[in-house]
């Protein structure tokens, strides 16, 4: 313990922080449950926000997307995610852990390293691959086909905080089933604004960066997919490609409709702290 925490835990300012700490996150929680609960928005059966759950998601998206197949069902239960981090944290991990497979492609190589040496049994087991790669449109598609990505699988995740509108554009001989994308909530329901694209883009924790939620809407009502919703703190939407969107979602599927203002001061893990041998039990289960 350095000389500041030994101060402030002479003064009772650690336990207090603490106190506080935990008050914020019961308050984040009750507000989030009354507005998914009593919000007549929400109240509409066919809006996802009212299933959502974190397991290893960011938000709540991991309850969004099992609701998604839930109304669609499941054919080959692969899935890709650009931009997946360490596995820690991403779209797809509970996905892995429920039984499907896929392909990671992450940038930076400590975390591709923290996630082949913590993911190893599922890459033994061939239910997992990843590739450390800065991925751009010049070289998306030839990933996917090192990787034997099939042309149509269930659900592609990305999220690259920067290209990710001219990567799903590029991306048109592959035809996920469903996808989740990064959009840029600065430009609210109604206006087109796309980042030009630039092979070596980084965002920089400012409003320039990603795509409006009305130009990956039209991107998408170009490419076949509809928009059928947008989670709670106003960070990732999903798509759904028309052959299979039936009835089951609530239309119109525009920005307009769907979209959610940024709540960046909801963002909060539940549960313990994660903890890698998670997986590696998991991956043992899968052997038996």
């Amino acid at each position: 313990m350095n000389l500041v925490h030994a101060v402030a835990s002479k003064l009772g300012l650690m336990r207090a922080y603490n106190d506080v700490k935990k008050l914020r996150l019961l308050m984040l929680e009750n507000f989030i449950n009354a507005q998914l609960s009593q919000n007549p928005r929400y109240l509409e059966p066919r809006r996802l926000q009212r299933y959502e759950q974190q397991v290893f998601s960011q938000n709540g998206e991991d309850g969004i997307i099992h609701e998604i197949f839930e109304r669609i069902g499941l054919t080959n239960k692969y899935f890709v995610e650009v931009g997946a981090a360490d596995g820690q944290e991403n779209n797809t991990t509970a996905l892995l852990l429920d039984g499907w497979g896929g392909f990671w492609l992450e940038a930076d190589e400590k975390l591709v390293t923290s996630a082949q040496e913590n993911f190893k049994d599922f890459l033994q087991q061939k239910k997992l691959f990843i590739q450390q790669s800065f991925v751009t449109c010049e070289n998306i598609e030839k990933l996917f086909r090192s990787a034997n990505v099939p042309k149509e699988f269930d659900f592609l995740s990305i999220d690259i905080d920067g290209n990710d509108y001219w990567i799903w554009k590029r991306l048109e001989g592959y035809r996920p089933r469903v996808l989740a994308l990064e959009y840029n909530g600065s430009f609210g329901s109604f206006i087109e604004w796309v980042r030009p694209y630039n092979p070596n883009s980084v965002w920089d924790n400012s409003s320039f960066g990603g795509a409006s939620l009305k130009s990956f809407q039209i991107l998408g009502d170009k490419m076949g997919y509809k928009l059928v919703g947008c989670n709670f703190s106003g960070v990732n939407c999903f798509f759904v490609r028309e052959d299979v969107i039936g009835g089951k979602f609530l239309p119109p599927y525009t920005s307009e409709n769907h979209f959610e203002t940024p709540r960046g001061d909801l963002l909060y893990k539940v549960g313990y702290k994660r903890d890698y041998r998670v997986f590696k039990a998991a991956a043992r289960k899968e052997e038996k």
